[in-house]
């Protein structure tokens, strides 16, 4: 959900305002789409032909107040999810009193500024994003799953309903692995099922057999039980929370904002905790892999048998230590960093590493020997046509691959490279030298080697 795109309509009598207001919110949210209009009769136009997932108006109108455009949102069926956020310049008693009863889910001081109002709007959502979703419905009564399916559609839901605990039970343990599967943000089931699992049953595979937390699967449970036996055994069974039948709309939709919102909370950490995983991994400067990340992971990669041939690339800009004395260290890091970015773009499958300094370590995957040739040459020549700041660079290259030394542990296969690399610069520089179980050897610099 986090790169759901949020969906908002903008309503104000000032086409100077709508356009500030507009301008605010694309430059605070990543994935914002902003219609504007002036009226609330224009409002009500747009929410009957599209989807909405906020609406922020004026409190004063040129054809009706907000508080009164509000109300006719609410008397909608169609229209009555929708988060309304009041802007005025005053929380004067009228709005505070009959803001309530009119619907109105928050309001914003406009005194504070266009900057302050993107900043509201985005806390806004992130407050209240829990109705956007994918729910797999389990319920084996064509009636029931036709009054519940149809409360879930009217608020913009996507339902995926099927009959019985196993079809469940295959979506579910097959949705981790097959991307062309909607993936599932909640699941809400019918406690007692026809067939072999009930939806206690469900509910206990999914929490014990798949190991699915309640947070990153939350579920739902309709029971026609209610007494307290059933519902500690729904909670014993892995639920989040339950809802006896006959449904009430109100409640419903509470439970599947809330359980929604611990989703998608939950999807937030996992995405941050990622982001912070690859900062942490990552030189800030040139944007490859750090060396702290090739101790940790680089032994096992280069031994993974499902990575035969791994080649080593050790490369090293040329005179790059003179190159920091005339032109300046911050001229340098330029350098470092195109040759870090093209890095990354010419070996997208690949280890790439910035070794330390001017130096970036490779390694290559399922790589033989004549393709590892190409590729190294194809580099060398990609970055003596580079010209970062305008500044003619070239690399030495040193090669060694694992199809000569299989059983070596990484530190030595890399030093093995770090002795192919010197006898490059030692022959010249700007060429590339491989490192094999006879002899360091010139890799060949035709031209041809990159159009085989």
């Amino acid at each position: 959900m986090a790169n759901q795109t949020i969906r908002i309509l903008l309503v104000d009598g000032s086409s100077v305002t709508r356009a500030l207001l507009t301008k605010t919110l694309l430059q605070e949210l990543p994935h914002v789409e902003v219609t504007a209009c002036e009226s609330g009769k224009e409002a009500l136009q747009k929410l009957s032909g599209a989807r909405f997932d906020l609406l922020s108006t004026a409190l004063v109108l040129p054809d009706m107040d907000g508080l009164a455009l509000c109300r006719k949102i609410r008397q909608s069926n169609e229209l009555s999810y929708v988060p309304v956020i009041i802007v005025s310049g005053d929380a004067d008693t009228r709005l505070l009193h009959e803001g309530f009863a009119a619907g109105i889910t928050d309001y914003f001081d406009k005194s504070k500024g266009y900057k302050a109002f993107g900043s509201f709007v985005k806390g806004f959502i992130q407050r209240h994003s829990g109705m956007v979703g994918h729910i797999l419905f389990v319920e084996d009564s064509a009636t029931a799953a036709a009054v519940t399916g149809k409360i879930l559609d009217q608020y913009g839901l996507t339902v995926l309903r099927v009959n019985t605990a196993e079809e469940a039970m295959s979506y579910v343990a097959d949705s981790g692995g097959n991307h062309s599967q909607i993936p599932i943000d909640l699941v809400i089931t019918d406690f007692y099922l026809e067939g072999k699992m009930t939806g206690g049953d469900l509910l206990y595979a999914i929490r014990v057999t798949l190991h699915m937390s309640q947070q990153e699967l939350p579920v739902l449970v309709l029971t026609g039980n209610n007494d307290d036996k059933t519902h500690i055994e729904v909670f014993h069974a892995g639920a989040n929370d339950y809802v006896n039948k006959p449904i009430i709309e109100e409640i419903l939709i509470a439970r599947v904002r809330t359980l929604l919102l611990i989703k998608h909370q939950h999807g937030a950490i996992k995405e941050q905790a990622e982001t912070m995983r690859w900062i942490a991994a990552t030189d800030s400067l040139t944007g490859v892999r750090n060396k702290h990340y090739l101790i940790n992971n680089g032994p096992d990669y280069l031994h993974d048998s499902h990575q035969q041939p791994v080649w080593a690339l050790l490369l090293d800009i040329d005179h790059f230590r003179q190159l920091n004395t005339s032109k300046g260290h911050i001229m340098g890091d330029h350098v470092l960093a195109a040759v870090g970015d093209l890095l990354n773009n010419h070996f997208p499958d690949a280890m790439v590493v910035r070794f330390g300094g001017e130096e970036f370590s490779i390694l290559l995957p399922n790589t033989h020997t004549e393709q590892a040739m190409q590729q190294a040459e194809k580099l060398r020549q990609d970055i003596a046509d580079l010209h970062p700041v305008g500044i003619n660079i070239t690399i030495s290259i040193g090669m060694v691959s694992s199809l000569d030394f299989p059983n070596l542990h990484l530190s030595q296969f890399l030093a093995n490279a770090d002795k192919a690399l010197n006898a490059a610069k030692e022959r010249g520089r700007n060429r590339i030298c491989i490192y094999t179980d006879d002899d360091i050897v010139d890799a060949p610099r035709q031209e041809s080697i990159i159009q085989t």
